[in-house]
């Protein structure tokens, strides 16, 4: 075997918004319910796999904490069970004799997979996701990513909050998994001049940028600035070739179809079959082609990787480090065959002379650069903040603001009412329900969903949802209300009672 130069890393994002006690179809807990047991489950299974195995360093593994949050959530948790359950009702359906026979044949199958998902939940997940992944972590088979609470886009957040939610964000993963990560997935990839003095102020030492903000040049880390945090760029020739805005892998003509159902079911029986193909003449899902696809994907995305880092570490004169980045619930969500594609590429390129690391494991080997700045960027449309600050989300930049601007000043009020000169003020849960509020009203997800028409009514609900939660708690302090203020923090919170840590007490001073 001849061993290919430089560092391969797989880096995957996960991440949803808070869906809980917020509806549940089309938009809402449903949609937790499905990436769970589609993506989160199969690659659980994927990684304890290989992990035994001890196989180390496969995968650098971005878990925002609101995805934490729910994963650990006692509520979720049951109706995640639940879901399960009514998924082997709904395959069982599918099986009985006035089914057709391709759907019977599909409802058998799928009947033993939620048969499947609803031991491995029973038996490893009933604690929650955090026992799960910090095994992995200790075993050294995942690196993990962290984030700000609820995701916010960072270059529009006014410095304090943006702090605040960093260091929560971080903290918040130190609790779970008895590991502070030592780099992060910014919410959106998105990166303003001048952040990386935040994330060494916070301990973070690399985090992931989209391929343009390094001109394409990312075949290497690049230190920000005069300073040592490391941006990482993704590959976008190599991610690419998995998914783009325009192809991939998953629109292969073999592979289960995303977006055509039996309504009588619920499930997904048919393929791709064809783009231009309506979903009432889409063919029956084959497994043995889908199967067949799987392995052709496996060995050109191999082929595509040797290539890539071969002559990227001729054109550098230094072993290169190649990263495909991927939202990780493209794997069993959108993309039914993906878990097992995964699996299967983690195999096979060690077995074709890769070598396969994680981001510490490339800050550790080297594989670094001269020092760049940055422009302002994302991982967006245009690669910049346009999907997140343009004229169709102007509304929504204009009330996080005022928000915003409504929490700081409260918060504040409320610890100078409760502190003793140059003491520390006690606890205040209502500080901490206006800051928690604030957080979800600002999740980068509203104005992507806006901007991309996505459940773009149901976006626009939950921030104003927020913004009104926000401005409520905040009326009564005002006026001098704090009964009322604790009684309103507590209804809110019943439904938004994520990030139990959260301290407000922890905001930067002004």
């Amino acid at each position: 075997m001849t061993r290919v130069p430089g560092l391969f890393t797989l880096v995957l994002h996960t991440h949803l918004p808070w869906l809980a006690h917020h509806g549940r179809w089309p938009v809402g807990e449903e949609w937790l319910y499905q990436s769970w047991s589609a993506s989160y489950l199969p690659l659980m299974r994927v990684l304890r796999t290989l992990a035994a195995e001890e196989r180390r360093g496969l995968v650098t593994l971005g878990i925002t904490p609101v995805v934490s949050a729910q994963l650990d959530d006692p509520y979720c948790l049951d109706n995640m069970y639940h879901w399960l359950a009514n998924w082997q009702l709904r395959a069982l359906e599918a099986t009985t004799v006035a089914s057709p026979e391709a759907l019977r044949e599909f409802g058998s199958r799928e009947h033993a997979e939620a048969t499947r998902a609803l031991e491995d939940f029973a038996v490893l997940w009933r604690h929650g996701a955090s026992p799960l992944l910090r095994e992995l972590i200790d075993a050294g088979t995942v690196e993990l990513l962290g984030g700000p609470l609820a995701h916010p886009f960072q270059p529009l957040l006014h410095p304090r909050l943006r702090e605040f939610a960093l260091r929560e964000g971080l903290a918040d993963a130190g609790q779970r998994f008895a590991h502070v990560p030592a780099g992060i997935w910014a919410p959106e990839c998105a990166y303003a001049p001048g952040m990386e003095h935040d994330y060494a102020a916070a301990g973070v030492g690399h985090f992931m940028v989209d391929g343009p903000s390094l001109h394409g040049d990312t075949a290497l880390g690049r230190p920000v600035g005069a300073g040592d945090v490391v941006a990482f760029g993704r590959d976008l020739k190599v991610s690419y070739r998995v998914w783009s805005p325009k192809s991939g892998y998953p629109g292969h003509a073999a592979y289960r179809d995303f977006h055509t159902y039996d309504h009588t079911t619920g499930l997904k029986p048919a393929r791709v079959t064809g783009r231009m193909v309506a979903s009432a003449d889409k063919a029956p899902y084959d497994p043995g082609r889908a199967e067949r696809a799987v392995d052709a994907h496996v060995e050109d995305f191999v082929r595509i990787v040797v290539d890539r880092l071969t002559d990227e570490s001729e054109r550098i004169g230094r072993p290169a480090h190649v990263i495909a980045a991927f939202d990780t619930e493209l794997f069993g969500h959108w993309w039914y065959e993906g878990p097992v594609w995964l699996e299967r590429v983690l195999r096979a390129l060690p077995a074709a002379g890769v070598r396969v690391g994680t981001l510490n494991d490339a800050v550790a080997a080297g594989y670094t650069g001269a020092a760049v700045d940055l422009p302002p960027s994302s991982w967006g449309s245009g690669k910049d903040w346009q999907v997140w600050s343009g004229e169709q989300v102007a509304d929504l930049v204009q009330l996080n603001s005022e928000v915003i601007d409504t929490a700081l000043t409260t918060v504040d009020k409320l610890h100078e009412q409760t502190s003793a000169v140059g003491a520390r003020p006690p606890r205040d849960f209502v500080a901490d329900q206006i800051l928690r509020e604030t957080l979800l009203t600002v999740s980068s997800d509203w104005p992507f969903m806006v901007s991309k028409d996505s459940a773009a009514d149901y976006a626009r609900y939950r921030a104003h949802l927020h913004a009104h939660a926000t401005r409520e708690i905040a009326s009564a302090v005002a006026s001098g209300r704090g009964e009322a203020a604790r009684r309103l923090a507590d209804g809110w919170n019943r439904a938004d009672g994520l990030f139990g840590a959260l301290d407000a007490r922890r905001l930067p001073r002004p």
